[in-house]
């Protein structure tokens, strides 16, 4: 009995680490991975570095291509092609719009999703950190709205509070006015044709990949819970051989 009790163990200690790294495998919620890599371009591009700046696109091709079609995919990688720095710019800058829009949209879609809504809200306001120089350099006023706006939009989402302590009433109009404000102003500055997501999405990317993204969330999901479901097994089995054997 108890060699079995320690293999069991054993078992649950095996199960439990992968759980634990993968705990730790997400960095930070609020980063946005394509306004990273922007910034990181645009260092890049500035010493005319071409070939890295062009590497670290393709780290974030893929999930542009998935949410935003191929259109703007391709006209960065003419833009490459081409070596032309400011066009390279100009298009990553209509990605990073176009994214804050996305995680916007996203909001008022399923705007009780509190916790959730924080962490997309987040992202966008990350997205737009790096946009800002550009509108400072040009519009400082524009920019200070444009930060207040968004300060506006997060309070909107309101506070659930813990116990009654805290709560706050969320307020979707008062967000949809911040977001529709937030994009009208982005769409004139950098001269968009839209702000839509789907309008660049003309082979119907953008509705496939919301049922792409949740299938993989899903899974992900099922992942995590895994071991949780062979750890439950495992433990009704030992019960089971122990009540047996007594």
């Amino acid at each position: 009995m108890r060699v079995l009790m320690q293999s069991v163990l054993l078992l649950l200690l095996t199960i439990m680490i992968p759980v634990e790294a993968m705990a730790y495998s997400y960095g930070d919620p609020s980063e946005e991975p394509i306004a990273i890599a922007y910034e990181e371009m645009v260092s890049y591009l500035d010493n005319e570095n071409y070939n890295k700046a062009e590497e670290l696109f393709g780290t974030v091709k893929e999930e542009i291509q998935l949410h935003m079609g191929n259109e703007v995919v391709n006209n960065v990688e003419e833009a490459f092609d081409e070596k032309d720095k400011e066009a390279i710019i100009d298009h990553m800058q209509t990605i990073l719009v176009l994214n804050i829009s996305r995680r916007l949209g996203a909001i008022e879609e399923k705007f009780d999703e509190v916790d959730k809504n924080k962490i997309l809200i987040a992202k966008a306001n990350a997205t737009y950190k790096v946009l800002s120089p550009a509108v400072q350099n040009e519009n400082p006023e524009l920019d200070t709205q444009l930060k207040d706006e968004f300060e506006n939009a997060l309070n909107a989402l309101g506070n659930p509070g813990l116990f009654g302590v805290g709560e706050k009433e969320a307020n979707p109009e008062g967000f949809k006015t911040s977001k529709e404000n937030i994009l009208n102003e982005l769409k004139q500055f950098f001269d968009l044709e839209s702000v839509d997501v789907g309008h660049y999405a003309a082979d119907g990317s953008e509705e496939d990949s919301a049922s792409n993204t949740q299938t993989w969330t899903d899974y992900a999901q099922l992942k995590n819970w895994l071991p949780i479901l062979i750890l439950a097994v495992i433990i009704i089995g030992v019960v089971i051989y122990v009540r047996r054997k007594r």
